[in-house]
């Protein structure tokens, strides 16, 4: 039998060793409140079962808000809250026992059952299912699961669609290092004009940090234009060891230092001084070893003034900065810069470089002769911001 907001009462009386009832509450889509009764078990004690009540109820109910359950007679004993994968939210009860509420909000396009047990042990239960999203979020994560990385890797989130409330998807993200390690999100408009956001330590990472994310987004609303998110999202990296490369464009010379020593040093050329060719300078970080690459000077608004196939090809920005093996820039190594805005250097000199480097490493670049820092967004340019500057992106700041 099915009823709206009728209930069934099922004792079954014995001896004082052996009282069993058990109270369960059939909701239509329509009614989540369920309703309790007392029952007179052995030695005459009356035992009262839950009357509860849920906040969300029916087919299409309204996902984005945590699941609350009440009782209006009795308390609580215990409350749970399964979604049809089986998974369970978190929750707590109140201090009487009289409500419980759920630590994450109700999914989108879920469908829950809520098992409340009373004080007199009866349950009550009651099922509800949340409005499927009209438009999904997603997000890409760098880097990767697992990854080892150098001391100068930010986190970098971008999102597929645009975060409205940025305060409540940052309150959801829970970063968490072995070692402490302070930082600070901060938010910006990718290159490719979508939202992100990326947590930087105040100072690079202590060779070793393990470092975890969790995207508590599941439930999550971004706003009218970017939809729901409908999954959580986790990730882990390892800080690798601590190396810099530092780059002097007025001495043109190139130093690999691995836990703060002199590992190498090489002859470079930078960017042709006085105009769009110049080097960026700065703090940057090795965004990928690309090997083998074409580099045409029309993708990066030079017009056609190189067209070359490049070796040991290491990216600092998406601009297209690249430290590099540069056979046909040797006569000025060491000497003068003149390259379109790259460090060159010989083969050799290259492939050790490349040999060394991994992605996340820091190139620090100085040089008067430069067309100024790159913007946050272009590549992971974050480092060239102040520590209170870099706070004040976050949206909780």
């Amino acid at each position: 039998m099915h009823l709206g907001s009728a209930f069934r009462i099922t004792s079954l009386a014995g001896t004082a060793a052996a009282v069993v009832v058990a109270l369960t509450v059939y909701l239509s889509d329509s009614a989540v409140s369920g309703i309790g009764d007392a029952e007179t078990g052995p030695r005459g004690l009356t035992r009262t079962e839950p009357r509860i009540s849920v906040n969300l109820n029916g087919g299409q109910a309204r996902a984005g808000r945590p699941v609350r359950v009440t009782v209006t007679e009795g308390t609580l004993r215990r409350v749970t809250v399964t979604d049809s994968k089986g998974a369970k939210l978190r929750g707590t009860l109140s201090a009487k026992g009289t409500s419980w509420t759920s630590a994450r909000n109700a999914a989108p396009g879920t469908s829950y059952t809520v098992v409340a047990q009373g004080s007199g042990h009866g349950t009550a239960t009651a099922h509800f299912t949340t409005a499927a999203p009209r438009r999904v979020n997603k997000l890409t994560m760098t880097p990767g699961d697992r990854a080892t990385v150098g001391i100068a890797q930010p986190l970098s989130i971008v999102f597929d669609h645009p975060v409205r409330d940025k305060a409540e998807v940052e309150e959801h993200l829970r970063l968490t290092t072995s070692n402490n390690t302070v930082g600070s999100w901060g938010w910006m408009r990718d290159r490719s004009g979508r939202d992100r956001v990326d947590w930087r330590p105040m100072r690079y990472w202590s060779a070793g940090t393990k470092v975890t994310l969790r995207a508590e987004l599941n439930g999550i609303d971004s706003g009218p234009a970017g939809g729901w998110f409908v999954r959580d999202y986790t990730t882990a990296f390892t800080v690798g060891s601590s190396q810099v490369v530092k780059v002097d464009l007025d001495d043109h010379r190139l130093t690999l230092l691995r836990d703060g020593i002199d590992v190498g040093h090489v002859p470079v050329s930078g960017g042709t001084p006085g105009g769009e060719k110049a080097s960026w300078r700065g703090r940057m970080v090795l965004l990928a070893k690309e090997g083998t690459i074409r580099m045409r000077s029309s993708t990066v608004g030079l017009g056609d003034a190189y067209d070359r196939t490049v070796h040991y090809s290491m990216r600092l920005t998406w601009s297209g900065m690249y430290a590099h093996a540069a056979p046909w820039n040797r006569p000025y190594f060491g000497r003068a810069n003149r390259s379109s805005g790259c460090v060159g250097m010989s083969d050799a000199d290259a492939r050790w470089l490349y040999g060394h480097v991994r992605v996340g490493d820091p190139f620090e670049v100085r040089g008067r002769d430069t067309k100024g820092t790159q913007a946050p967004n272009n590549g992971f340019g974050v480092w060239n911001l102040s520590w209170s500057a870099w706070r004040a992106r976050s949206a909780l700041s």
